[in-house]
């Protein structure tokens, strides 16, 4: 194999001119472009930085191998194009530059509108690369900034598109930018104001500088392979070469082995993505989720190795109910296959919905999204609920929400993904059946949530960072202008005591705590924040608006009033911005507790008055038992309770002694505290028990009557738990059910 390898380096201006002539095709057997927008963000980032970004595997192309490999264009390349080499190893690096420097008018993958990549020209010379560089989807405004010279101008903004413009459209660009803001110093009287504008237009020289060294110095290395090369040694290299890089996917492997099924993976995701995609969300590829929520689905487990089994006609052993060793084929045919993907494809297309509303996950662009690792277990378990017959599904999602939560805050999703997965999905369907088994990590989330260190919560990527965030959009965080609800898509993660400031009074990454940041539009923080301190553009809310209208609005963003008061300070120092984020944690905490562990309603006037009569009746009923049983300890509890209900109150107070220890530890042998773990159903089997019905038969009279008026009042007291809803049936026969207590038990 001499001479068939060339080693070479290419500079950034010449690749772009090569890019944009269409030299480079991809060969079919090349996994599809499947970069997230965020990994052209970071590879855009690191050659500005300098950063080696790998060397380009290359074959030297002829009519021949184009057409045996069945080669196509860099994704989203639209032009006419004149190919010269067939891309080996380099496509996702290739089709990330192509992609954000040429702005092509096609959909990102997953995603139902084109994306655009920009540069905030303040940050890029202060060399914060980590803020310098970021995307959006087309919308109005960033249609509109990616358009519009003056807009960029104004806002320091140079679109990735003028890259393809070459060295002289960059240069005009940079003139332009220039000219404008000396224009504006010359025409501006304030003199701090026109010293701003002119250091704005001095820096474009800088600005030059660093795109020209880009452009003439960054070397991109790669390596082609002779034309001349057979086909057969050419695999051998790419084979090679890949067994050390990414390996091929499950997804991948399965499509390889389902063609002879005439099952072509590939087009089925093609097709399914496109009902997948949406224009904010969910911004990460889903084919691999779709063959986990299937397997889910039909054997509960999604391991690499169980997918598999998902072939058709492929047989799996299992142990049956006599402990035997049997073959079983979970997919029989193509048709089978195709059903349970359609399947699985509308169960995460739900997914998606839950999880982006405002009123039930809160996570409402791909940004936000804690765990996509969790869509596949949330998806297959929302599907498991619409498809049963289980009663009480409110209560159900009321779990699944608490599951959800639980894992995002203890990061069960960061690692072992399959295997928790699995564990969840059994256990879910478990705790739906029977509420005293409620998953481990929900009781320790309850027990603990209070210690998370929420100040050490600085980057946006972290999983508990953007739940905060969900917390904030289920809050019903209004804007600051308008007061209205916003349009989510355009929400953006702001400081609320300035960044700028945080550096002044050299607090590091302090400033930039969850405690210290909240979501609002750019619109807003460019005209309300405007980079002020808040004790000026808080102030100027109140002076320009309803007092109370403020604090409520401030309120939504879990922003309390005491906090608000803080931030209002004269000469607002860093002992006050410590006390905000203090007051802020505290409330955001409270939050957490009352919306996502305890999820507390706040009940309509008109029910809050049945609702309390029912505790009355409980409570009633409790203080019966008591007395009918002569109950006064622990152990005349476990000796005179029915033992299933007593190992129930048993799991109820391992549970509390988890969140306090010292008060279960105080009340341990007082029979009371335990009967107040005892809720209506378990009271109701304590009654008309065999054991029991004759001390309660003459107060109740009809065993099979008390039961239906139990139910009656169970079923109204759950509709009062989980929903502000009730139905009018529910609602009358639990009126009535509540009426027969008062009369049988002579509540007044």
């Amino acid at each position: 194999m001499k001479n068939v390898q060339k080693p070479e380096k290419i500079h950034l201006g010449k690749l772009v001119e090569e890019i944009k002539k269409g030299r480079f095709v991809i060969p079919d057997f090349q996994r599809e472009f499947d970069w997230q927008p965020w990994d052209v963000r970071d590879l855009i980032k690191s050659i500005f930085m300098d950063y080696y970004i790998g060397t380009l595997l290359l074959w030297e192309g002829n009519k021949e191998n184009y057409k045996k490999l069945g080669c196509a264009n860099l994704y989203a390349f639209e032009n006419q194009s004149d190919p010269e080499y067939i891309v080996l190893d380099g496509q996702q690096r290739l089709s990330a530059l192509h992609y954000a420097f040429f702005q092509p008018d096609v959909n990102f993958r997953n995603r139902k509108n084109p994306m655009y990549f920009f540069i905030n020209l303040r940050e890029l010379i202060k060399e914060e690369f980590e803020e310098a560089f970021y995307y959006h989807s087309r919308t109005i405004y960033y249609n509109q900034l990616a358009s519009e010279t003056k807009l960029q101008y104004e806002t320091h903004t140079f679109p990735l598109g003028i890259m393809q413009q070459g060295s002289w459209g960059i240069d005009d660009w940079i003139k332009g930018y220039r000219d404008f803001w000396a224009l504006k110093a010359d025409d501006e009287e304030n003199k701090e104001q026109k010293e701003i504008y002119k250091a704005y237009s001095d820096s474009a020289l800088k600005i030059r500088e660093t795109f020209s060294d880009l452009l003439n110095n960054y070397q991109i290395s790669y390596i082609s392979l002779a034309k001349e090369l057979e086909l057969n040694k050419v695999c051998d290299i790419f084979t090679h070469i890949n067994s050390k890089g990414k390996p091929l996917d499950t997804f991948d492997l399965l499509n390889s082995i389902t063609r002879k099924e005439d099952i072509y993976l590939k087009d089925m995701y093609r097709n399914a993505s496109k009902k997948l995609d949406d224009l904010s969300y969910p911004g990460f590829e889903v084919k691999t989720q779709i063959l986990m929520v299937m397997s889910i689905i039909k054997q509960n487990y999604c391991s690499p190795k169980y997918l598999y089994y998902l072939v058709p006609q492929e047989k799996k052993k299992i142990k049956d109910k006599d402990g035997q060793n049997i073959e079983i084929t979970l997919i029989e045919n193509k048709e089978k296959f195709v059903s349970l993907w359609d399947t699985a494809v509308t169960a995460i297309d739900k997914c998606f919905d839950s999880l982006k509303n405002q009123r039930e996950f809160g996570a409402i662009t791909a940004k936000f999204l804690p765990y996509p690792s969790i869509v596949p277990c949330l998806s297959a378990i929302k599907y498991y609920v619409k498809t049963s017959d289980l009663k009480n599904k409110v209560d159900i999602h009321s779990k699944i929400k608490k599951w959800y939560w639980s894992s995002i805050f203890l990061n069960r999703y960061s690692s072992a993904v399959e295997s928790t997965s699995t564990k969840d999905y059994i256990d879910l369907k478990k705790w739906f059946e029977d509420d005293d088994l409620e998953l481990e990590a929900v009781t320790d989330f309850a027990a603990n949530y209070k210690s998370l260190d929420l100040h050490k919560e600085t980057r946006s990527g972290s999983a508990i960072y953007k739940a905060i965030f969900n917390l904030i959009i289920l809050n019903g965080a209004r804007d600051w202008e308008s007061f209205e609800l916003p349009e989510y898509e355009g929400l953006d993660d702001h400081h609320i005591v300035p960044k700028s400031w945080g550096k002044e009074n050299e607090l590091g990454q302090k400033i930039n705590t969850i405690l210290n940041r909240t979501p609002i539009s750019g619109d807003t923080n460019r005209k309300i924040i405007r980079d002020s301190l808040p004790n000026v553009y808080i102030k100027n809310m109140f002076d320009n608006n309803d007092e109370e209208k403020v604090y409520r609005v401030l309120e939504t963003h879990l922003i309390s009033k005491k906090a608000v008061e803080i931030l209002l300070r004269n000469n607002f120092s860093v002992d006050d911005y410590n006390e905000f984020i203090e007051e802020r944690k505290h409330t955001i905490l409270e939050t957490i507790n009352n919306k996502l562990i305890e999820q507390k309603i706040e009940l309509p006037e008109h029910l809050k008055k049945i609702n309390s009569d029912i505790e009355v009746i409980e409570l009633t009923l409790r203080k019966i038992i008591e007395e009918k049983l002569e109950l006064k300890s622990r152990i005349d509890i476990k000796e005179k309770i029915p033992s299933n209900i007593y190992e129930k109150l048993v799991l109820k107070i391992n549970r509390a002694k988890k969140k306090n220890p010292n008060l279960v530890q105080q009340n341990i042998d007082d029979a009371k505290y335990w009967m107040q773990f005892s809720d209506l159903q378990e009271l109701q089997q304590i009654i008309t028990s065999k054991v029991f019905w004759g001390l309660f038969e003459e107060l109740f009279i009809n065993k099979e009557n008390l039961t239906s008026e139990f139910n009656d009042v169970a079923n109204l007291r759950n509709a009062l738990r989980h929903s502000r809803d009730v139905d009018i049936i529910t609602k009358m026969k639990g009126e009535a059910s509540i009426l027969w207590f008062n009369q049988q038990l002579t509540i007044k």
